[in-house]
Formats: C-alpha cells, sequence, structure tokens
C-alpha cells in the first residue's frame, strides 16, 4: 500500500466518523462543520499532520456541496426518501459521491471500492449492497457524461 493511498484512507475515515458525528448536531448554535471537526475526538486523538489537513479538506468541501450530493442520493435511492437513509450510510454516501463528482485524480473504481470499505467497517450487512449500488449507479453515470467531473474544491 502506497503511503498516499494509506493517508488517503485513514483521511476518508476520519472524515467519515466527523460528518456522522456532525448529522447529530442541531443546525443551530453556532456548531460550524469546521468547528466540529476542530472538536472531534477522532481528530484530537490523530497526531498526523497531513492526515488532520486531508481529512479536514474532505470534510469542509463535502459540507460545502452538501445539498448537492444530496440531490444526487436522492435520484438513484430509489423507494428510500433521503430522511430514511441511516445516517451511517448517508454520510459515506455523501463523502463517496463527493469523491466519484469532484475529486478527478481519484479513479471511479477507487472512490466505489473506498465508499465499500468504510461500509463493511461501520455499517451493518445490508449497508455494503446499498452503498455499491448507489455508487455503481453514479460512477456508470459519470463515465455516461451525465456529471461533468472536475476539480472545484
Amino acid at each position: 500500500m502506497s503511503q498516499t493511498k494509506g493517508l488517503r484512507r485513514k483521511g476518508r475515515i476520519l472524515a467519515f466518523q466527523v460528518l456522522y458525528g456532525v448529522s447529530f448536531v442541531p443546525p443551530h448554535g453556532g456548531w460550524t462543520s469546521e468547528r466540529i471537526y476542530n472538536q472531534s475526538p477522532a481528530v484530537t486523538r490523530e497526531s498526523d499532520e497531513e492526515l488532520i489537513l486531508y481529512a479536514r479538506d474532505l470534510l469542509i468541501n463535502v459540507c460545502n456541496t452538501l445539498e448537492e450530493l444530496d440531490e444526487v442520493i436522492k435520484s438513484y435511492s430509489k423507494h428510500w426518501k433521503i430522511e430514511r437513509i441511516a445516517k451511517v450510510e448517508l454520510s459515506i454516501l455523501r463523502l463517496a459521491i463527493y469523491e466519484l463528482i469532484y475529486k478527478a485524480d481519484i479513479p471511479l473504481k477507487v472512490g466505489i471500492n473506498e465508499g465499500i470499505e468504510i461500509a463493511k467497517k461501520f455499517g451493518d450487512e445490508n449497508s455494503r449492497n446499498f452503498i455499491n449500488g448507489i455508487l455503481d449507479a453514479v460512477a456508470r453515470d459519470i463515465d455516461g457524461g451525465k456529471f461533468s467531473v472536475t476539480k472545484k474544491f
């Protein structure tokens, strides 16, 4: 495993953990995603500065595109309203779809695989198939030109 691959995987997991935590914070009260990130126990326990910065950027960018990501999730989660998707799966989907759409340097298959790996680690027995189905459909549409994959952030 290359150093970059290991850093990115750990960064995704750290960003996922904070993103999942954010889903429990009421939208009022002055809690920004950055403040939550900086005070997260998972972050404060981490000593690798490069990892902390990678995960922070990933989290902030996911939070900045949340509405768009949720629209994508809504359009691909047939028969599931976004409010009914478990917070673990929703957090994984937001993170993975962000990478599929906006991180042109990450191959689609890698983005799908990383989402599945996080689902295996943090989800239940059904998470992997649900995540895989949605990410695979999004990736097919990216390949088909439905989304313009550019590095906006």
